[in-house]
């Protein structure tokens, strides 16, 4: 993994990280890693996969809005699990570019009485997460810190899981041969 002069700082070491492109041929492998790493530190399956799916819509909107679509744009991806007392506290992601900047108010989902495929990616991040952050970043682009605790009942009473693999972004399965 390479550290370019204008990688995001540090400010912990994360128990995993993850340097990619913005091409949605690799969401699918980040989707199942981030299931898969939260299942293994302790989160309930649906907790898991309501992890992954935060993880993917945030990579979509990168993509799609911040590089506009660009295949060459770079994205960190930094995952740290807090514990307490000896068990699991929560699990913080947290999402670095350096795609076009927003003012970090304006980031907001669509009206949910709008009905129509796409654009739920923001509302689906701060429902199934316990805290959701945007912020600009010093140099250019955003970062998004998304927390989930064990314990959450952020999405509990709400139907959002996946229901397939394909890419939210181009609604391609890439994961087949």
């Amino acid at each position: 993994m390479s550290t370019p002069a204008d990688a995001p700082a540090q400010p912990a070491t994360p128990d995993l990280q993850l340097e990619l492109v913005s091409n949605p041929i690799y969401l699918c492998a980040v989707r199942e890693m981030m299931n898969l790493s939260a299942r293994r530190l302790g989160f309930t399956d649906a907790h898991a996969s309501q992890i992954a799916l935060a993880v993917d819509e945030a990579l979509v909107n990168v993509m799609k809005h911040g590089y506009e679509r660009r295949l060459d744009g770079r994205i960190w991806l930094r995952m740290t699990p807090h514990h307490a007392l000896g068990a699991l506290a929560d699990i913080e992601i947290v999402i670095d570019d350096r795609a076009r900047q927003v003012d970090p108010g304006d980031i907001k989902g669509r009206d949910l009485e709008d009905i129509r495929p796409g654009g739920l990616g923001v509302h689906i991040i701060r429902e199934v997460m316990d805290e959701v952050r945007y912020e600009k970043r010093d140099g250019g682009g955003m970062r998004l810190t998304m927390v989930k605790r064990p314990n959450s009942t952020a999405g509990a009473n709400s139907n959002i899981t996946p229901t397939n693999t394909n890419c939210s972004l181009c609604r391609d399965d890439h994961a087949r041969p």
